[in-house]
């Protein structure tokens, strides 16, 4: 309570409060809530009450799909583990391992890391999951699928079996409960906004565009933007770094945030877009996933998403926390089939209409008027 008076937090949010008490108890948790709700205090909360600062052993384990989002849940973590006398320790690629090491056998009670680089740590005996009673998949429906579902049940497999599972993410498909039924004990579900698959606070936008009009028409909504931060989602990690150098070299504050950027590139960009320093970030699906950054007043779709939830985590980086938000999407000839799809699956009345510059302009005008 101490800590979370520091943060000037006093009421829980509505996941917090399901989940807190069931987690409290013991129960395994479902947890399901739109980003920006307060997931992660949800389960920092009680892991924290849980663990034992006497005891040098890692005792509490949190896996994260992204880089960046292990640190941001560290900085979560940390503000209230400090306070009760826990250690935490942090866990990813694109840096040497030798720090790691280190702080490792310093006894450390808590554990936050990527699947990837916690599971080269077991391999090399340096990390031991063996007294874990408590364990946290943070964005589980990624964290259960293709890309990393092997990593993840590797990892699994070296905690006790009778550990408290929980499980969070902003999207929880159906298929992700069965599969999490191998891994929880009669879960309990919380779900408090599962069929609202688009925030209250965002505002929609969707352009049908020609794809070489689509520079012109990003440089147009960039001129346009307020002081708040935008993100222009790109689909490869090629496609971002070529806009972010064509944004840059047309005079626009611009960061470039992708996979193959070495680790502390990566950091510098984030740290950079969070001070204000470069307030446009164009992006991969990276930075889709729970990244938190206060101020981003708008989500451009400049390339499609591959899925409906992608979709909604992307635009979920505005509107965040009763804040609004704008989200535009670019929608060209080649992407019908996509955009149904998530039109479909999402099931929300969008409103589509053909670029064009100065009426775009009056849309967006108009729209904020009666917000």
């Amino acid at each position: 309570m101490t800590a979370l008076a520091v943060m000037e937090i006093s009421e829980p949010t509505p996941i917090q409060d399901q989940t807190i008490p069931l987690l409290l108890g013991g129960r395994d948790v479902i947890g399901q809530a739109r980003t920006g709700s307060g997931k992660t205090l949800a389960f920092a909360i009680p892991l924290v009450e849980r663990c034992d600062p006497s005891v040098h052993q890692v005792q509490a384990l949190v896996l994260t799909p992204t880089r960046e989002l292990a640190i941001q849940v560290s900085q979560v973590t940390d503000a209230v583990a400090n306070a009760n006398g826990l250690q935490t320790t942090l866990l990813y690629g694109g840096r040497s391992a030798r720090t790691e090491q280190q702080a490792l056998r310093r006894g450390p009670q808590i554990v936050i890391g990527t699947p990837g680089r916690t599971l080269d740590h077991i391999r090399q005996g340096t990390l031991d999951l063996r007294s874990v009673h408590f364990l946290v998949l943070d964005e589980a429906d990624e964290m259960l699928d293709r890309g990393f579902a092997r990593d993840v049940e590797a990892i699994l497999g070296h905690t006790p079996s009778d550990r408290q599972t929980a499980m969070f993410s902003a999207t929880l498909p159906d298929w992700v409960a069965k599969t999490a039924a191998k891994h929880l004990r009669q879960p309990a579900t919380a779900e408090v906004d599962a069929d609202l698959q688009t925030l209250p606070g965002v505002m929609h936008l969707i352009y049908t565009i020609q794809r070489d009009q689509k520079i012109d028409a990003l440089r147009t909504l960039l001129d346009e933007r307020d002081d708040e931060a935008v993100i222009v989602f790109g689909k490869t990690k090629h496609g971002v770094k070529k806009l972010a150098r064509q944004l840059d070299a047309l005079g626009y504050p611009v960061g470039a945030l992708q996979g193959n950027l070495r680790q502390n590139a990566r950091e510098r960009v984030m740290r950079d877009f969070r001070s204000g320093e470069t307030p446009i970030l164009v992006a991969t699906n990276v930075a889709a996933r729970g990244l938190d950054v206060e101020g981003v007043g708008q989500v451009i779709n400049y390339d499609l998403p591959e899925s409906p939830q992608l979709f909604t985590h992307r635009v979920g980086r505005t509107g965040r926390m009763g804040r609004e938000g704008e989200a535009i999407t670019f929608v060209t000839r080649e992407e019908e089939s996509k955009w149904r799809e998530i039109d479909r699956n999402l099931g929300v009345p969008f409103t589509r209409q053909p670029w064009n510059e100065s009426k775009a302009a009056g849309d967006r005008s108009r729209a904020r008027r009666t917000r």
